[in-house]
């Protein structure tokens, strides 16, 4: 539990998972809010927050402070009809006059092209349409045309080519609402955009960033669908689109949600997936807003349970150790977060608080909690959006990502552990190594650097499976357009297991090596080994050779992973010799051993490849059949 917080007893009774109600939810908006209190500037214009600062600066940050936990604040009052017994609104309304007034010492950096006050204003923005009855009406008519001017500067702006788009959306729909000049082309822009970004069942890329790489990641759910929705709801009666889109943006999330709730494991973290995770249980909100507009395949009390069950698990596993949110996941881990992050960043976890505006008699709140979808049975699934293989295990509660089309690719650069990892999890994490190991097949040049996995290219498979192709680099500077090497992956899974089958095309009579890692796992000591399996806080992970592979390994590591400070995988590696080779292995990952093992005599794999298609099959002790096809 966090240092400070009073947070009220559990009711287990109505929650009996989590033990959280929406009291839980209100007392968490309050702890938060008053734990920042000491870091209002003098005026209160600004939240300094000690830490690294962003790229943005110290003065962006501090505004970053004060706009994110005023969205949190918003969220809490206004789904609370106004009642506010610690005066947070008093605060804010202090501060938003002191930051929007010219030649204040405290005012606030202009909106200019592609500056992060964009960002923060459209929190501020949102947050002055929720809390209009109580801080937006209660201003004077000159100081809501000081707040109207600060604001107007997204009018004069560019943005960044991604969910940035939807900021301008916001800033210009509420400005728009309390009738002042704004942008209306912004509005028009954004959401075509968001159009020219859709792909399927429910899947939004984040930008297109002109076709170099795709964009799959939490921003779908907490930018993609959270504010087209909003935006909707806030236009109806003044833009004459607004309730004919609404109801597209119902039928998206509604199939978002069918996915999405399988990123949440049974312990309550999300998958450990894409950049800005220090956003954390910022992935509720679309659970919360699926309820909202009634575009959820849940049941409230799955919701309920699945959402408090992410705020409950950071919480208690030590991200508010000091009262504040950490840069890391649980405790503080700088080498996950990104350059445009700063002290105040993770306070995006505001937008989880949503779900407030839900009154306190609707079921979401008043619903018995009941078991997730990954609690309830095993489940595989291929999306075919960002082409990504779902597989969770009801007995653990494990839920993982198989990933074949999120890379977030850009162009020649460094390794992204956060999104060219072969799969991830709700109970690991990659590790954040000089070159990749965990969950990477890769080919060791002269030097025994492991090549890096680009730009991925999707690959047809079959049913339930999923299948990728990318060019291998071995440096910062490496163009793959240049390279002659093909690598393709192939995927299935059952039980916890994943067959994975990899296609190399090389230069003949290169020998070099081949190398495959399983899942890291971490802890606070040195991990434990037995007879090749890796033991960490009750979770076990292996990786065996089924074909091509002629030896193996642990590769260990310190202070690399945001779950502990030993972290530890397993490897394989085999040797190349012809122009096209293929290798296969068999990855677990579970809450107990596991249950069979691949004969050490020979495993029954079944593998063919005739230089144009793949297809392999193995039976697991249980009878179940992983079956992997595709053509490369």
């Amino acid at each position: 539990m966090a240092t400070g917080f009073t947070m009220p007893a559990p009711d287990f009774e109505l929650s009996p998972i989590t033990g959280w109600t929406r009291e839980h939810w209100v007392a968490f908006a309050d702890q938060q809010l008053l734990a920042v209190r000491p870091c209002f500037s003098a005026r209160k214009a600004t939240i300094q927050l000690s830490g690294r600062a962003s790229s943005s600066g110290v003065s962006s940050d501090g505004m970053e402070g004060f706009a994110r936990t005023f969205l949190m604040a918003a969220f809490r009052v206004a789904g609370e009809n106004g009642s506010d017994p610690h005066g947070h609104m008093d605060l804010y309304r202090e501060g938003l006059l002191e930051g929007t007034r010219t030649g204040s010492p405290e005012a606030w950096l202009p909106i200019t092209d592609r500056s992060q006050p964009m960002v923060e204003a459209a929190s501020i923005a949102l947050g002055l349409q929720l809390t209009k009855p109580w801080l937006w009406d209660t201003l004077s008519t000159g100081q809501q045309e000081q707040v109207a001017a600060w604001l107007q500067g997204s009018s004069r702006s560019s943005c960044v080519d991604n969910n940035w788009v939807l900021f301008q959306v916001m800033i210009a729909e509420f400005l728009a609402g309390a009738g002042f000049e704004h942008n209306a082309e912004q509005i028009e822009h954004g959401l075509q955009r968001l159009e020219d970004w859709y792909v399927d069942g429910g899947w939004y890329r984040d930008g297109d960033n002109h076709g170099t790489g795709d964009f799959f990641d939490y921003y779908c759910g907490w930018a993609m669908h959270l504010y087209p929705i909003l935006w909707a709801e806030f236009a109806s009666g003044r833009h004459p689109e607004a309730d004919d889109r609404l109801e597209v943006y119902r039928t998206r999330l509604a199939a978002f949600l069918e996915d999405h709730v399988s990123f949440f494991g049974s312990n309550g973290a999300p998958i450990f997936q894409g950049r800005s995770l220090i956003y954390r249980y910022a992935a509720a909100a679309p659970l919360f807003m699926g309820e909202a507009i009634a575009a959820t395949p849940l049941n409230p009390g799955q919701t309920r349970r699945i959402a408090s069950g992410a705020a409950k698990y950071f919480l208690d596993g030590g991200a508010y150790d000091d009262g504040l949110p950490s840069l890391g996941w649980l405790g503080a881990f700088e080498p996950m977060t990104q350059e445009y992050s700063g002290p105040a960043s993770p306070y995006w976890t505001s937008k989880a608080f949503v779900g407030l505006l839900l009154p306190p008699d609707h079921p979401v709140w008043t619903a018995v909690e009941e078991q997730s979808p990954v609690e309830i049975s095993d489940a595989l699934k291929h999306t075919e959006g960002p082409n990504y293989l779902l597989h969770s295990t009801a007995a653990d509660g494990i839920a993982r990502l198989l990933n074949h089309g999120s890379d977030k690719y850009y162009g020649p650069g460094p390794d992204d552990p956060l999104y060219r990892r072969l799969a991830y999890s709700s109970h690991t994490a990659p590790m954040f190594t000089r070159h990749p190991v965990d969950n990477h097949f890769g080919v060791l040049n002269d030097f025994g650097t492991p090549s890096r996995r680009s730009r991925i290219h999707r690959l047809r498979a079959w049913h339930k499976q999923a299948a990728s192709w990318h060019t291998p680099v071995w440096s910062d500077s490496d163009d793959p357009a240049d390279s002659p090497w093909r690598v393709a992956t192939g995927t299935a899974a059952a039980g916890g297991y994943e067959l994975r089958v990899h296609v190399v095309v090389a230069q003949a009579g290169s020998g070099l090596t081949v190398r495959e890692g399983g899942y890291a796992l971490a802890d606070a000591l040195p991990l434990e080994e037995r007879e090749g399996v890796l033991r960490a806080g009750g979770l076990y992970t292996a990786i065996w050779p089924l074909h091509g592979y002629s030896r193996g390994g642990i590769y260990r590591g310190e202070g690399v992973s945001p779950l502990g400070e030993h972290a530890a995988c397993s490897y394989l590696e085999g040797q190349l010799s012809g122009e096209r080779e293929c290798f296969a292995s068999l990855v677990y990952l579970g809450g107990e051993p596991p249950a069979w093992v691949p004969s050490a005599v020979g495993p029954s794999l079944d593998l063919l490849d005739d230089d144009r298609r793949v297809s392999a099959s193995l039976t697991l002790g249980s009878g179940q059949a992983l079956e992997v096809m595709f053509a490369f």
